[in-house]
């Protein structure tokens, strides 16, 4: 059985570019967590891990969700040449990032919802509820946008 010619060559450019991919990816949820942490009051890592706040969890993965979903297009509409597309996803998602948290504090303010209170809150909170899905649209809309 024989491979056809370059069939070496494509496996590994293709396996080089998933792992650029993916490394630009991560950077891109770790920025979108920071981003998310800067316009929460309190240390997001802090309130999830020592207080166990299920509101500040909650954001944080809507947060992360929705900037997973503009990577995931901007991969995908990316196409063509490996650093074109790696330049276009950093672009594309640095965009998303940032119109997701302006989203998120326009939400917060026009109604009103107080991010301070919801981080000292034991239970899960509707707000904190109508935020994340906030963000996770914004990603979706941002997404789509890109595509």
């Amino acid at each position: 059985m024989a491979f056809s010619e370059g069939f070496g060559t494509a496996l590994g450019k293709g396996a080089g570019a998933i792992a650029a991919y993916t490394a630009l990816g991560l950077v891109l949820l770790l920025i979108g967590f920071f981003a998310v942490d800067m316009t929460t009051p309190g240390r997001l890592t802090t309130i999830i891990r020592t207080n166990r706040n299920a509101n500040a969890t909650l954001l944080a993965v809507c947060g992360m969700a929705g900037v997973g979903l503009v990577v995931a297009a901007s991969i995908f509409a990316s196409g063509g040449k490996l650093l074109e597309g790696l330049i276009a996803t950093l672009v594309w998602g640095l965009v998303g990032i940032i119109t997701q948290q302006i989203a998120t504090l326009v939400v917060r303010y026009l109604l009103g919802i107080d991010v301070a209170g919801l981080m000292n809150k034991e239970k899960l909170e509707p707000s904190a509820i109508l935020l994340g899905a906030t963000q996770v649209t914004v990603g979706l809309i941002t997404a789509v946008a890109v595509i």
